[in-house]
């Protein structure tokens, strides 16, 4: 029985303080007077009647009600019910306070005085929470005084500080009358009230608080609000209404149930006390929406606006939400509450008796469902409760890590959150106790689990539940349900409007006090009312099965596992060692799962139990191993409790050092972060105090049954047996309640001295007097220890292991003995405290544990010295390896171990096979390479070498990194070194390599990765002693010709002004057609000219003599051989032809004064002279200007390549002529002149001279100038609007014809005759501005390029997607969402689809400039790859090379630079444009295999070589570089016989004369031929160079050092066979060198034919003059054969899914097995990429060697209508069945003879009825239409009419059915 109100108060105005800044209120009366002894008075009530602030008002506003909420210091909450009214001003109250109102109201202009008006507010203060039976007696209080009715206030405020009711009970038939009256109250004014007081107080009373909440602001929003109270945010709500505000925090705690909201908790904060939400704790505040703007400075509140139905989060706030599928299931089950209708919302016929419950309903099935979330959220929570004490007081504690493991939710951060919170601990604490009143959410866990579990996935099974919770929710909130009518009086309409009303009086305090007093007297003497408070036993309900049931098949799964993990310990404890060893490694991996950990501690158990505890060196190392591999999986919660199940275990394990001194396993297993955690030792402790507990109290014959399990077989659980000692408590007597206190006290204080040894055994190393990592890890900080085998990471994660109290400690303690009684301390100290361990015992305590500390370490000295007596373990021989000529070692091998990475190939992992990581050996630095070679430390592949190795130079990244124990106990430190050559070397040096060989280690490493200078690198250094490459600078080599190349440079600009410069008027140059004969005679003349207006100066004249030696050398180079190859320019003393030719080869940057970085000779148009020349170079960036690197010999267009413009030259250039200008300026002319310059390129075409006038697109619609086409994804959206609309799109014109899919090129002519002479491809952001040429001569096309920037960031993505460092468990971070993540092949698909557009431009006889960013990146790629797709010279291995020497090198890409390959360059980081560049010929050489000389192997070649630095081909940045430092040119001699090759050509020569390593055999080219390969990512495939390794022998690109180790297994194979010996040999993925061990049949062929020869004893043949005769042979055998020769294809090439083109590579059987190859001529390609002028035939062509005519074998043939590809129409075509040659062909008409194109029905895969489509021919039956789907598109036909739709689906059925 509690009161109902404890005070009742008058508040008003405070009119004495009015004149002060701030108006305010006083309490005019209350009553009673003095404070009730068990609840004070609160004060601040003022503040809270008028939370706006108190005024004066000039209207009156009606009554207003609201409950205030204040919360007094001992945390209980007074509930306030503020009744305000308005009364009128007296005048003289008026007068006094005229000159201030005035001042406030100046702006609503003068008030009378008697129009203010004051508020009065009548409050109730009570502990109970009725809010209407409040609201209705300050409401008869009004009416009585408003109406002036016949009752006294005294009276009615007497009665209602006088009722006495009862807090709960509800309607129960055990209750009696008077208790019943109770709840009818009435004030004496002929009111009658009954109070609904709930049945149990534990639930919530909420009204429709819940349910207005979720009105107002949305299912999610109030989500958000939920989950944020939950995990301890600030939460603020905004209303204009006060009640509102009241409510909706009401509706907050009610869904928090069965949690309680313990942080501050203000419904109504007044605007004085807004200071309060700047509080760093957290809180739930309402405030009015009239403080709003003061709220917007919150930066860490979410703020709940009521009255928008808005949710705001701030940034910085991170709200956790529910796990998943709770969420999903919570959302869908609120939205069937509060909107029933939905899920019949699409129902044609839906139920018509859907309607929405009441408020009051809705409001409590809202909390039933968040009762269901909490029973999901909570489920098994009993299971995790350890009671550590029972008498006199239960002490309970949540096993937080156990309950998070066994439902699988460790890394759920909501769950964490609110388990860690206040809230769950008022939970624990309350709920906890086994015996003791329940209520609706304890029956819900013990009963309901198993019915929620199955209705899981049905939610109107769901929702049935839920409605049966609200329903028992209702029942508590409402007992009454039929109650008698209330009767309140109530104030006549309208009452508060009259003017003439009485001020409310001053009541008689006098009266009232008689009638409390005279209460109070009756209720003494009236017998007091005792309620018995049921209590019973709470059921635990069923423990946590979810994770069972999730990983069923899993565990399923594993049973081969878990036996190999017992057979294993079995051989063990059998002394069975080999077979132990055996199965050690697989026992290794089989413990990273969860339940061979698990079976693991079970067996040890098991063992241990039989007294087998004592082993010998080799058992009690197989057995400390197997721990630590354990251990190391488990995080440092242990949520599984495996390291709970071994610490026992590594306590009784041991071995025998010597006489009385034995080694435990603790001393091995030290180094986990696990035995640094309070919080693990502390559940450890009271998991063992519990079982001791329950021994205490459990019957005789089952005390010995101490298993860990909460639930014991056959007996109670410890919970169960607490209730029943709680049940008897009462009835013990006070002795025997002593005696139950001090059983239950010595208990818990031996437990401690017993964990004060275990954490000592644990926490102190083997070695004390080491103490190397106690500072580094800052273990002293963190009250934790420390230990010498402590690894960096677990050091670096301990601290997230203590509470706050860690950092108070002084730093005189830095010794581990110090640290172990400090952490050992501070855990006594906490357990025995919340145990209510006596402080006698304590100091006892305190005292012991130094001791203990002390006793263990003399006794971990005496284990410590004899271990170090025991014979070392004996370690595999280190392998020295294989060094290259003039490759020297600088430091010796360390020894390290080898460990795997996030591949899994090497590892035995998911892709199965043998375990070849982690591997034992050591790891060599060489001048060369970083090498590691050992062996694999499984026994089963130990007698196999492991080598992985990588070039020094291609180092990219190298970092410190740690590994726990899992191979031996200890390691030292470990390194982490990823290298571009897609490498990766994760090592941990062995325990027997200092800290100071590693430094030194790491410090040669990085001199050599990067020297100080060019000259530093191996390249350069090969064959100097390695320590005097380390030690002191390398001296400079070629001294005489850096002097020579110096002084040439410093007499450059003397040059060049001693030429005669002169200035003529421009005329445009004539240009002759000349035949193919005409420049191959022209190309032999070979000589310089300088400039057309110098026509007397020759070669000797224009270059001093100094020079020339150095021109000579130039002429030499691969600029100049293929200017002459392709008729570009010439170098002649007589000048009467070079004025005929369109261009000429310029010396203007011979001694590279103009441009350093590009070549010494350059081409440029004839009439072009050399000041010009230089004068336009200045508006390029590095002055790199337009210079022709290319010419098509068909179409005569020029391919130029230039830099992006200067900034300050963008608005200058196009720059119309017509422009008004303000006067002429030096920026004009170079703009003339640049326009000059384009203008003689134009008309050097031969296109521009035969036109007969000039093409304008005038005649072309809008829609053809659409820019929608191919290239519109390169294009600029809808062209630019600061271009001139006209600008590119005869371009966009080309775009017509639509794109074949996969981005291929289009069938039909691409480009239309309207076009421009040349095509300037721009980057967009540098062409900003630029206008056409008004002449429509030239056309700017911007297109969107990628930064360098990107690319880097690209390839690091890259790296780490194809040679991940650990392997990753996340969903999200697979190989293939990390290789898309990484936009590698988006890069590619860039680069390949603007140079197919230059092709393109290029073969219709429009010249192109490739003008992007510096001109060395980007547009060497572009430029390159247009060569390499135009010419089929470039796909030779000599034209390659040229085109590599000439492109890359001459013009000058920064190699050094982007390969960071000096220390000035390290900052710049690794760039890869050289290897986007061959990544993209490997992707068109997989498209088009017969095109290409060289082979795949061939391009990793390159990619391998041009970072590793073992030649200078790629090092420098130009050949200016080149020259300065006089690597240029080599003498003549210099190349022949030597030993080491500076360049990588001469080297990949040497090999091509010995192997074809390089050779492609399938190449057979088609004579000018130009290739347009797909370029969307779907059709490009990830470069096998990324992935690819071989651990055999490591990279395979020097060849010297694996070529010999094939040579030997030839001759044991040869023995092999004469014995008659299997030659079978497994081939191990990523070990084994797969084109050596399985080499292709034209090698192997070859390669016997040389063993042959040997045998025979003839001169070995070279392999390339063999091949040369077998194809001769060939052809002539191809021609004579009969045409009923049998052929068999020959596979050549895995990847021939990917060829563009047919192979014409044939094995005749009737020649046995000589090589039949067809000859090119008689290949036939369908690709759609051939762009020659005559056309390209099909595949079927192949069948004209047995056939001469086509209308031979015309099965079936007639007129169908064909819809074309994507846009096109339908269109009718002759089409033909050819049951022969399997095939359906169709041509233009019958009379046509060309075939235009092929089905191959070998690749159909079913014919269908069709139905019409859009464009189809009309008025045709819908049965005519059919489709026939092919393995590569899909066809739609129509017929004339449905008899021949169906005889052509039947003709094609049968051939199919007859293939």
């Amino acid at each position: 029985m509690a009161r109902l109100a404890d005070y009742f108060v008058v508040v008003g105005y405070d009119f004495d303080k009015r004149a002060s800044s701030e108006s305010q209120g006083q309490i005019l009366q209350r009553f009673p007077e003095k404070d009730w002894e068990d609840n004070p008075f609160p004060q601040g009530i003022e503040l809270f009647c008028q939370p706006s602030g108190w005024q004066l008002l000039s209207e009156r506003k009606p009554p207003t009600f609201f409950v205030a909420v204040l919360t007094d210091i001992n945390s209980e909450r007074h509930y306030c019910a503020c009744f305000t009214f308005w009364e009128s001003v007296g005048d003289l109250q008026t007068q006094k306070s005229q000159p201030r109102e005035a001042v406030e109201d100046e702006d609503h202009g003068i008030v009378q005085p008697t129009q203010l008006f004051a508020p009065k507010s009548l409050v109730l203060v009570s502990r109970l929470d009725h809010t209407e039976v409040f609201r209705n007696c300050l409401s008869l209080m009004y009416t009585v005084h408003i109406d002036h009715l016949n009752v006294q206030l005294e009276t009615l405020i007497g009665n209602l500080l006088t009722c006495i009711i009862p807090i709960a009970g509800g309607s129960q038939p055990c209750l009696d009358e008077k208790e019943e009256l109770s709840r009818t109250i009435t004030l004496g004014a002929g009111d009658r009230q009954v109070i609904q007081t709930p049945v149990n107080d534990s639930l919530p009373v909420s009204g429709c608080s819940v349910a207005l909440l979720f009105r107002q602001l949305g299912i999610l929003n109030v989500l958000y609000l939920f989950c944020a109270a939950l995990t301890e945010q600030k939460i603020l709500f905004l209303s204009s209404s006060y009640q509102r505000l009241s409510d909706a925090c009401r509706g907050i705690l009610s869904i928090l149930f069965p949690l309680k909201y313990s942080f501050t908790y203000v419904p109504i904060l007044p605007g004085k006390l807004l200071e309060v939400l700047s509080s760093p704790t957290p809180f739930i505040i309402g405030v009015n929406s009239f403080f709003r703007s003061e709220t917007q400075e919150l930066l860490d509140v979410i703020i709940a606006d009521l009255d928008g139905g808005t949710v705001t989060v701030p940034e910085c706030v991170h709200v956790s939400l529910l796990p998943e599928p709770l969420l999903h299931q919570t959302k869908t089950v609120l939205s069937m509450v509060m909107d029933p209708e939905l899920q019949y919302a699409d129902h044609a016929f839906p139920p018509t008796s859907i309607q929405s419950s009441a408020l009051k309903i809705q409001d409590k099935e809202i909390r039933a469902v968040f009762l269901w979330l909490f029973a999901q959220l909570f489920q098994g929570y009993r299971w995790c409760l350890h009671i550590i004490r029972i008498h006199p007081e239960p002490v309970i504690r949540f096993h937080k890590a156990a309950f998070l493991g066994q439902g699988s939710m460790t890394e759920d951060d909501f769950l964490n959150k609110v388990l860690d919170g206040m809230a769950f601990a008022g939970f624990v604490s309350e709920r906890g106790p086994p015996y003791r009143a329940t209520d609706l959410f304890d029956d819900l866990m013990a009963n309901d689990m198993e019915r929620i579990k199955m209705e899981e996935g049905h939610p109107c099974k769901i929702l049935k539940h839920i409605k049966e919770l609200a329903e028992h929710l209702f029942k508590n909130e409402n007992p009454y349900p039929s109650v008698a009518m209330h009767k309140i009086q109530k104030p006549t309409e309208g009452s508060h409007l009259r003017i003439h009303q009485k001020i409310f009086p001053s009541l008689d305090e006098v009266a009232v006090q008689f009638r409390i007093d005279h209460a109070a007297s009756s209720q003494k003497s009236a017998p007091p009312v005792v309620k018995p408070e049921k209590k019973c036993l709470v059921l635990s309900g069923p423990p946590i099965a979810a994770m069972v049931d999730r990983n069923g098949s899993a565990l399923a799964n594993s049973a081969r596992r878990l036996e190999v993990v017992r057979n294993c310990i079995t051989y063990i404890f059998e002394n069975k060692l080999l077979e132990a060893k055996k199965l050690l490694p697989a026992v290794l991996r089989a413990l990273k799962s969860r339940v061979a950990r698990q079976c693991l501690t079970q067996e040890l158990n098991l063992h241990a139990q039989q007294n087998r505890a004592v082993l010998d060196d080799l058992q009690f190392d197989y057995i400390v191993r197997m721990m630590n591999c354990t251990l190391q999986d488990c995080s440092h919660m242990d949520e599984h409790g495996i390291a709970a199940a071994l610490l026992p275990l590594v306590t009784v394990f041991c071995r025998k050092l010597g006489a009385g001194i034995t080694q435990f396993a603790y001393s091995c297993v030290q180094e986990h972060s696990v035995w640094m955690n309070m919080q693990f030792w502390e559940a450890m402790f009271y998991s063992d105090v519990q079982n001791h507990i329950r021994a205490l109290y459990i019957e005789e014959n089952e005390s010995c049954d101490q298993d860990n399990g909460e639930q014991m077989p056959g007996g109670k659980s410890a919970l169960e047996i607490a209730a029943v000692q709680r049940r008897l408590w009462p009835t013990l007597c006070k002795e025997k309640q002593l005696e139950l206190v001090q059983k239950e006290e010595s208990t818990v204080f031996s437990q401690a001295i017993h964990y004060a040894n275990r954490m000592s055994y644990l926490l102190l190393p083997l070695d004390t007097s080491k103490n190397r990592l106690l500072n580094r890890s800052g273990l002293g900080d963190v009250e934790s220890v420390s230990n010498s085998y402590v690894t960096n990471s677990i050091a670096g994660s301990m601290a997230e292991s203590y509470d706050t109290e860690s950092g108070f400690e002084d730093a005189e303690g830095s010794d581990v003995a110090n640290t172990v009684v400090r952490f050992i301390n501070r855990f006594v100290d906490k357990v025995c405290t919340e145990s209510g361990v006596t402080n006698e015992h304590l100091k006892t305590l305190h005292t012991n544990i130094p001791d203990i500390v002390q006793m263990h370490i003399e006794t971990l000295e005496a284990v410590h010295r004899e271990s170090k007596r025991l014979p070392p373990i004996q370690k595999p021989k280190l392998l020295r390896p294989s060094l290259l000529v003039g490759e020297e070692l600088v430091m010796e091998g360390l020894r390290v171990n080898l460990m795997s990475d996030g591949r899994d190939e090497a590892t035995g992992g998911v892709s199965g096979g043998l375990a070849l990581l982690p591997a034992e050996g050591a790891i060599f630095l060489t001048t060369y390479r970083l090498i590691f070679k050992g062996t694999p430390t499984d026994p089963l592949v130990g007698e196999q070498v492991v080598t992985r190795s990588f070039p020094i130079a291609s180092l990219t990244k190298e970092k410190k990194i740690s590994f726990p124990a899992q191979m031996e106990p200890y390691f030292g430190e470990g390194l982490q070194l990823r290298s571009c050559t897609f490498q990766l070397m994760k090592i941990a040096f062995d325990e027997e390599v200092s800290s100071d060989l590693v430094e030194l280690f790491r410090k040669h490493l990085h001199k050599l990765r990067y020297p100080q200078q060019v000259q530093g690198t191996f390249a350069f250094t090969v064959g100097q002693s390695a320590k005097t490459l380390v030690e002191t600078k390398s001296k400079e080599k070629n001294q005489s010709l850096k002097t020579l190349s110096k002084n040439l440079m410093k007499n450059a600009k003397k040059t060049i002004g001693r030429q005669y410069v002169t200035r003529k008027k421009y005329t445009p140059p004539t240009w002759e057609t000349r035949s193919g004969a005409q420049f191959a005679t022209d190309e032999d003349d070979i000589s310089i000219s300088e400039e057309p207006d110098q026509s007397s100066l020759t070669l000797s004249s224009t270059i001093k003599s100094s020079d020339r030696q150095t021109m000579s050398n130039v002429v030499e180079r691969a600029c100049c051989r293929d200017y002459q190859r392709l008729g570009l320019g010439t170098l002649s003393n007589s000048l009467t032809r070079s004025k005929n030719e369109p261009f000429r080869i310029s010396t203007v940057n011979r001694m590279y004064t103009v441009c350093r970085s590009y070549p010494g000779l350059l081409i440029v148009p004839q009439s072009i002279q050399d000041p010009t020349i230089q004068r336009i170079s200045r508006c390029y960036r590095h002055n790199r200007f337009p210079v022709v690197c290319w010419r098509n010999s068909r179409t005569k267009a020029v391919l130029l390549r230039s830099a992006g413009l200067h900034g300050k030259g963008v608005a200058g250039f196009f720059k119309s002529p017509n422009a008004p200008t303000a006067g002429p300026s030096q920026t004009d002319s170079t703009s003339l002149e640049q326009e000059k310059y384009l203008q003689a390129i134009i008309k050097s075409m031969p296109s521009y001279s035969e036109a007969t006038g000039r093409n304008t697109l005038s005649g072309f619609s809008s829609a053809q100038m659409s820019s929608s086409g191919k290239w519109g994804s390169i294009r600029v959206n809808n062209r630019m609007s600061s271009y001139n609309p006209d600008i590119g799109t005869r371009l966009a014109a080309k775009d017509i014809p639509p794109p074949q899919a996969n981005g291929g090129p289009s069938e039909t002519h691409f480009l239309r005759q309207q076009r421009a002479y040349l095509y300037i491809i721009g980057d967009k952001s540098q062409l900003k501005g630029t206008k056409q040429d008004p002449f429509q001569q030239w056309e700017v096309v911007p297109i969107e390029v990628f930064d360098i920037r990107q690319v880097k960031n690209s390839f690091k993505k890259l790296m780490k997607a194809c040679v991940p460092s650990s392997v990753s468990n996340e969903s999200n971070m697979t190989f293939y969402r990390c290789l898309e993540d990484s936009e590698w092949l988006c890069l590619l698909h860039k680069v390949l689809q603007v140079s197919v557009l230059v092709v393109e431009l290029l073969d219709s006889s429009s010249s192109v400039m490739v003008s992007l960013e510096e001109g060395w990146d980007i547009t060497t790629q572009v430029v390159s790859l247009v060569q390499l797709l135009s010419d089929p010279y470039y796909r030779t291995m000599e034209g390659f090379r040229l085109l590599v020497e000439k492109e890359w090198l001459s013009f000058g890409h920064r190699f050094s630079h982007r390969g960071a390959q000096t220390l000035a360059s390290q900052s710049s980081g690794f760039t890869p444009v050289f290897l986007q560049f061959l990544d993209c010929v490997h992707q068109i050489h997989l498209q088009f295999p017969m095109e290409f000389e060289f082979s795949q192997y061939y391009l990793k070649f390159l990619a391998y070589h041009y970072v590793s630095n073992r030649f200078r081909t790629f090092l420098l940045d130009c050949d200016c570089e080149r020259i300065e430092l006089g690597v240029m040119y080599e003498e003549k001699g210099e190349r022949k016989n030597q030993t080491v090759y500076k360049s990588v050509w001469d080297y990949i020569d040497k090999l091509n004369k010995k192997t074809p390593i390089f050779f492609n055999y399938m190449f057979s080219p088609e004579d000018g031929e130009v290739l347009k390969p797909y370029s969307h990512i779907s059709n490009l495939k990830l470069w096998d160079f990324y992935t690819y390794e071989t651990l055999s022998e490591g990279p395979s690109y020097d060849w010297e050092l694996v070529h010999g180790r094939y040579e030997q297994p030839d001759e044991s194979d040869r023995q092999d066979t004469a014995s008659q010996k299997s030659q079978r040999k497994i081939v191990w993925p990523c070990y084994d060198n797969r084109s050596k061990v399985e080499p292709d049949a034209i090698t192997k062929l070859l390669q016997e034919l040389q063993s042959l020869e040997v045998e025979l004893g003839l001169v070995s043949e070279k392999w390339k003059d063999t091949w040369d005769k077998i194809k001769a042979t060939q052809r002539t055998e191809t021609k004579l054969e009969s045409r009923h020769s049998l052929f068999s294809p020959l596979l050549l090439s895995s990847n021939l899914s990917h060829q563009r083109r047919t192979q014409g590579m044939y094995l005749q059987e009737s020649v046995g097995s000589s090589i039949n190859l067809l000859e090119s001529e008689n290949i036939a390609t369908s690709t759609p990429s051939g762009s020659m002028a005559s056309g390209r035939r099909s595949t079927s062509t192949l069948y004209s060697q047995f056939q001469t005519s086509e209308s031979e074998h015309r099965s079936l043939e007639g007129v169908l209508y064909k819809k074309g590809a994507i846009l096109k129409p339908w269109k009718p075509r002759w089409f033909v069945l050819d049951k022969t040659k399997h095939q359906l062909r169709y041509y233009e008409s019958k009379i046509d003879k060309d075939c235009k194109g092929v089905i191959d029905l070998a690749e159909v895969e079913s014919i269908i009825q069709g139905t019409p489509s859009m464009g189809a021919p009309k008025n045709i039956d819908e049965k005519a239409f059919f489709d026939l789907k092919t393995t590569k598109r899909f066809y739609n036909f129509c017929a004339p009419d449905s008899h021949n739709a169906q005889l052509w689906i039947d003709s094609i059925q049968s051939c199919l059915s007859d293939a």
